[in-house]
């Protein structure tokens, strides 16, 4: 199911994190684990944020994938299931 991950992290945690070195390994682990086929970096509520939209093949795959952004960076980290314009014109296709 194509899914939109969305991660905030605090300021004082994002700080610490580029300060030690270790944002990019965390960023760089998880796309490697996730494949998205897309991502991008913003500001959103004064936090640094990414959104990453990619194919998770089962829910059992969240733990793997938030917990490890949970720990390095104190992040909120949200799921989100998304379609495309084609799965959403299919989708309506099947309304009565």
């Amino acid at each position: 199911m194509r899914m939109m991950l969305k991660v905030q992290v605090p300021v004082e945690d994002g700080n610490n994190a580029t300060k030690n070195r270790y944002m990019q390994s965390i960023i760089e682990e998880t796309m490697q684990r996730i494949q998205p086929e897309a991502i991008y970096f913003f500001i959103d509520d004064g936090m640094r944020s990414a959104i990453a939209v990619f194919d998770m093949k089962d829910s059992s795959d969240m733990p793997a994938i938030a917990e490890p952004i949970f720990i390095a960076l104190n992040a909120d980290v949200q799921f989100t299931p998304v379609m495309t314009l084609d799965d959403f014109k299919q989708g309506l296709s099947r309304i009565g």
